[in-house]
């Protein structure tokens, strides 16, 4: 059966509130006002469970806790996206640690004061966070990170289109690259020293190709920079295509310079580059197949090889977000609707995917992933079911479940710091 068309084409997508008039997404959005919060230590590791609340935790009661040892075990941080708008939703940007050993999480408060954060990035010095706005009028937020487990808000941009989904931080730390699905958009905001956001410096909406089969418009799902730095990437699941830009690293502003067709319906959304940079391997979303596509350097040129399995069966999966582990050696990648995780081989150095297994995700509709810096752990974002599930990488790519799920309210975006 087709999908339903959009804005709302996959089941679970969350419904967008009102549209607001032309003048009210172009227009500066105000900056929240500055604020400051204790996260008990969550920048130096510590258990936040123990520190004071700065506001409504976002999460409840940790589910499952790191068993007794005469040794104390080393914790990281974690950081959580969710709806602020939906019924049942969080209360803003969820914090958390986790044992770097058992992969057990212990919550904290939230950082308050960021509305429908569904989508998290760390800024390369690790002192800043930012967050989209995933709402009709579109935005995105930073947020300061401190040493002593501090934040504090420095603002929020217009991002110039509506629904923003993804965002990414370029290299250099320097600028700051944004998706808007609904709009069919990617906007650039530079970033100043301090990691606040100024006013954006580019705004590329992709009018053509035409849209794909049963879609609306173009939806931008993804944008990221290739690996070497040279190019930047937007996925757009309306017009099936992959677009690829140059960077003006002086004016921020993005220049196109080759464009990548996949299999019209096929519904490109997110795409993960292998550590030696000549390939990317892109879920599509609405065919339920994974993508091994090559990538120059030099030209930005993608080129897509043919869909393949997914492992899933028969049906739409609706796969989400394919990650690759830090030694390039595997792939992972989620599927909402068969809530499952697909494990794949990487071979011919990044050229092929052999497909392994598929392993439950334990969970309901995972919509994102991450793996721990060190690739030892795999987190699962499950949206429907509000919770996060963590697997062991073992030494042959195999997940082996850790504990039980962890409560996080409406969870759509897990990002574990280094």
């Amino acid at each position: 059966m087709n999908p339903a068309p959009h804005p709302n084409p996959v089941p679970g997508r969350p419904a967008r509130p009102g549209r607001a008039p032309a003048s009210a997404v172009d227009a500066p959005a105000p900056a929240p006002p500055s604020r400051r919060g204790l996260l008990g230590g969550l920048l130096a590791g510590a258990a936040l469970a123990a520190a004071p609340a700065l506001a409504t935790p976002a999460l409840a009661a940790p589910a499952h806790a790191a068993p007794r040892s005469a040794a104390p075990r080393a914790t990281r941080p974690l950081l959580l996206g969710t709806y602020t708008s939906e019924a049942g939703g969080g209360t803003g940007i969820g914090t958390a640690v986790y044992d770097t050993g058992t992969g057990a999480i212990t919550t904290g408060p939230a950082i308050t004061g960021v509305e429908n954060p569904s989508y998290l990035a760390l800024h390369p010095s690790g002192s800043t966070v930012y967050a989209v706005a995933e709402q009709d009028a579109g935005a995105v937020t930073a947020v300061a990170l401190a040493p002593d487990g501090t934040y504090e808000l420095l603002g929020t941009r217009p991002t110039g289109g509506s629904g923003p989904t993804h965002l990414s931080v370029h290299p250099s730390g320097d600028w700051l690259l944004s998706a808007n699905y609904t709009s069919g958009s990617v906007a650039v905001h530079p970033i100043a020293a301090d990691g606040s956001l100024g006013e954006r410096t580019d705004l590329v909406t992709h009018s053509s190709p035409p849209p794909g089969p049963g879609q609306g418009g173009p939806h931008a799902h993804q944008v990221v920079t290739s690996p070497d730095g040279g190019h930047v990437l937007a996925v757009d699941l309306g017009t099936d295509t992959v677009y690829t830009y140059a960077l003006d690293e002086s004016a921020g502003t993005l220049t196109e310079v080759s464009r990548a067709a996949l299999a019209p319906g096929s519904g490109p959304r997110h795409l993960a580059f292998h550590p030696g940079g000549r390939f990317a391997y892109l879920a599509c979303e609405l065919d339920d197949t994974m993508v091994v596509c090559g990538y120059d350097p030099a030209t930005g040129a993608l080129t897509p090889g043919p869909g393949q399995s997914t492992g899933t069966g028969s049906g739409t999966s609706y796969p989400a977000q394919p990650v690759v582990t830090g030694d390039g050696a595997y792939v992972y990648l989620a599927n909402r609707g068969h809530n499952s995780l697909t494990r794949y081989a990487v071979e011919d150095d990044g050229a092929a995917l052999r497909l392994l297994d598929t392993v439950p995700v334990g969970g309901d509709w995972p919509r994102q992933l991450a793996l721990s810096p060190d690739s030892s752990l795999l987190f699962a974002a499950n949206q429907r079911s509000s919770t996060v599930t963590v697997f062991a990488v073992g030494p042959d790519g195999s997940l082996t479940g850790t504990g039980e799920p962890f409560p996080a309210p409406v969870a759509v975006c897990v990002l574990p710091l280094p």
